[in-house]
């Protein structure tokens, strides 16, 4: 697609219509590069602020990316893959890593965090388990020796699947065979006061049992909720029921301390046939409630203070990704820099539509920048990793390992839900 100067030169009139207000510090978004037709990430630059966005998660150290951002004030979370976990544990070969994909860039690019690995306990591969914590030591071990520790922080992603309960919230708890190493990881967390990240996708639950899962119960919009027969707390929401789980599993391990960040969370635009759902309209009611909550600065029934930090996935939607089209179809934006679907949002406050946009268009809405001349070189941050069956459940989902909760409600009636947690074998 051509753009003329009028494009370049008229980029903030054109995104007016997709701006977030001011008041939202605490959006963050996922920043993948699986594609070969994205713009150039000094383009991208203006496409995050146009959301409001202060935070970026990338799933690897692009130097392109952080250069581009330098200066911008903009958080980062660089990624440490999976395929680099067996290196890290040597400390000599993760001080080098920090330094080279960390330390040459502070302070002028804002990186705040390293996700070491990603959703690597529900692999099922023990070798990678075995190396998580040991790489996390050495890359904390690192910052330290650098003096870097007080303002960069460790983590690691997790899936949903690697709880056993998720329902009641009050009765989170963690699968057995994990509960072990999840504990040395939370102690780990404990001393160095970094957050424990969970990748949550509510998507699933619905596409798996649209017929007995009430669409605005996990899109957020107005139903009767449920309520947690144990803590009487009210939830109107799937994602805020899973995360206070996941809080009460913390809880159940004497972590209750620790906090819990979303670092993924999504609604597709599109989607193969049976990918029930997967619409412009939902996916602009997901991701466009969840951001005007996070304006609300509300938080969970069982964290109703405590700010929500998410990161919602995605920036893009990324040509090269396997598996179903949904997979391609996470994106804000198209790669052209136009809008994917209107968040129903314009100027400095949220406005609130009832009217369908219908199905399959976009937005009119325009968010352009310079394409680039050569197309931007894909990420390649993770192993391909056969994993074998956690449940009965088997479905391919983002390149990694997710959670399925299947949640069957019945709002009129207020019947108690059941959760059954599936593990989804990943690949990349």
């Amino acid at each position: 697609m051509a753009f003329t100067t009028l494009h370049r030169y008229s980029f903030l009139s054109l995104i007016s219509g997709f701006m977030l207000p001011a008041m939202v510090a605490s959006i963050g978004i996922n920043y993948g590069q699986i594609a070969n037709n994205l713009p150039s990430p000094e383009n991208v630059v203006p496409l995050v602020r146009s959301i409001g966005a202060t935070k970026v998660k990338l799933y690897d150290a692009d130097p392109k990316v952080l250069k581009a951002f330098a200066n911008t004030g903009i958080e980062f979370v660089v990624g440490l893959g999976n395929e680099y976990l067996a290196k890290m544990k040597d400390p000599i070969k993760a001080q080098a890593w920090v330094k080279t994909n960390v330390q040459s860039f502070l302070p002028a690019t804002n990186i705040t965090c390293i996700a070491v690995g990603n959703e690597v306990l529900t692999f099922n591969d023990t070798s990678l388990t075995d190396s998580l914590l040991p790489a996390m030591q050495s890359v904390h071990t690192a910052l330290v020796n650098l003096n870097l520790d007080k303002q960069v922080a460790v983590t690691t992603a997790h899936s949903l699947s690697v709880l056993e309960t998720s329902y009641p919230p009050s009765a989170g708890a963690f699968r057995p065979d994990l509960t072990e190493c999840i504990s040395q990881i939370l102690n780990f967390h404990s001393k160095t006061g970094s957050p424990f990240l969970i990748n949550a996708y509510p998507f699933f639950a619905y596409m798996a049992n649209s017929k007995k899962i009430p669409i605005d119960f996990v899109i957020f919009q107005q139903n009767t909720g449920i309520v947690d027969p144990i803590s009487n707390l009210h939830y109107d929401n799937m994602l805020f029921a899973q995360i206070d789980a996941v809080y009460s599993a913390l809880g159940s391990l004497g972590f209750k301390k620790v906090p819990v960040h979303i670092s993924e969370t999504g609604w597709p635009s599109k989607g193969d046939q049976n990918e029930v759902g997967a619409t412009p309209e939902n996916a602009k009611k997901y991701n466009g409630n969840l951001m005007k909550l996070m304006a609300q600065k509300k938080g969970t029934p069982m964290r109703p203070n405590t700010d929500l930090n998410i990161y919602v996935f995605a920036l893009f939607n990324e040509n090269m990704k396997p598996g179903p089209t949904s997979e391609r179809n996470y994106g804000l934006f198209k790669p052209d820099g136009t809008a994917a679907y209107s968040l129903g949002i314009t100027g400095n406050y949220f406005v609130n539509s009832n009217t369908s946009s219908g199905g399959g268009g976009g937005s009119n809405t325009t968010v352009s920048g310079t394409p680039p001349s050569t197309p931007a070189s894909s990420s390649t941050g993770y192993l391909s990793i056969s994993s074998g069956t956690v449940s009965s459940v088997l479905i391919c989902h983002r390149a990694r390992v997710c959670a399925l909760y299947y949640w069957f409600v019945d709002l009129a009636n207020q019947t108690r839900p059941n959760a059954l947690l599936g593990g989804i074998t990943g690949y990349r």
